[in-house]
């Protein structure tokens, strides 16, 4: 029988860059700096390969997107008591805002002109 805290956790399939994956289960508290210490802290066996020197290089991607530390998995709205997939990447340092703010803008621009039409 499954209680309400087995269905309130968030299952993530991490792929590696190398396609390796592995499944973890999280609270919806947990954010994405949390993961990465916890992911650091059980690396599994078979990623001995793709292991790294601290987790505070660790990046969680979600739908394109890189995810900040303080990002919890509540706030994306995932589903609880289902498998949610992200790729778990070795960067040092996330992209420059400018760069991808740059897009964003873009992007605004051309919606704005399609909402005026």
């Amino acid at each position: 029988m499954t209680n309400q805290r087995d269905l309130d956790m968030v299952h993530l399939r991490l792929i590696l860059v190398s396609g390796k994956t592995q499944d973890f289960t999280f609270s919806p508290n947990d954010s994405a700096t949390d993961i990465a210490k916890h992911v650091f802290d059980n690396w599994p066996a078979g990623w001995e390969e793709e292991r790294v020197s601290s987790p505070s290089i660790l990046r969680l991607i979600f739908q394109g997107r890189f995810l900040h530390g303080n990002v919890t998995l509540g706030a994306l709205k995932l589903p609880p008591g289902r498998t949610t997939v992200m790729h778990l990447v070795a960067r040092e340092t996330l992209p420059e805002p400018n760069s991808h703010g740059q897009r964003n803008r873009e992007k605004t621009t051309e919606s704005n002109c399609c909402l005026l039409l």
